[in-house]
């Protein structure tokens, strides 16, 4: 690739558009988060039980994609109202986060709040809850979807004939 005037960018042209544009090389490099691994902190592990406990107005916590964030501090800046975090508080929030949409300023501030994982054995009973249930209703006519209505039916026929007969 080549440089002009030293500026280290470097020239890439769109074949698709004739388009050439110029990129600084710099942006090729890969950067990698924690290549140092005396840099890197040790994962502290949650069970279930222990973040079901932080559900008060002492200590709160949530679960979002199997990451355990302390939220304590946040409940008064969250900008949807505390009361969003407090119904998340000591349960898995990922799905009621993700409904959001929250943006990316939203999604890099909640990495500052992080303070571990979900325990790998109760990372299962997560998946669990994930899963909703379907109940699907028989849709063949029985006696019960019949027989309320006709009687209800014959109750203000019989009524109506009363009122009128009183009449």
């Amino acid at each position: 690739m080549g440089t002009e005037g030293g500026t280290g960018a470097a020239d890439v042209a769109m074949k698709n558009k004739g388009l050439a544009l110029r990129i600084p090389q710099h942006s090729f490099r890969l950067r990698a988060v924690h290549s140092n691994m005396a840099d890197k902190e040790e994962v502290k592990y949650y069970t279930l039980k222990e973040v079901e406990q932080h559900n008060s107005f002492v200590s709160n916590w949530i679960i979002i994609h199997h990451n355990v964030y302390d939220v304590t501090k946040f409940l008064e800046e969250h900008p949807g109202g505390e009361e969003v975090l407090r119904e998340q508080g000591g349960g898995d929030a990922t799905e009621a986060f993700e409904d959001v949409g929250h943006s990316t300023d939203a999604q890099e501030l909640r990495k500052q709040y992080i303070i571990g994982e979900v325990h790998p054995d109760d990372r299962a009973a997560l998946r669990k809850q994930e899963v909703t249930s379907v109940t699907i209703l028989d849709s063949q006519a029985s006696w019960a979807n019949w027989i309320i209505p006709a009687i209800a039916g014959i109750i203000v026929v019989l009524m109506y004939r009363y009122y009128v007969a009183q009449q």
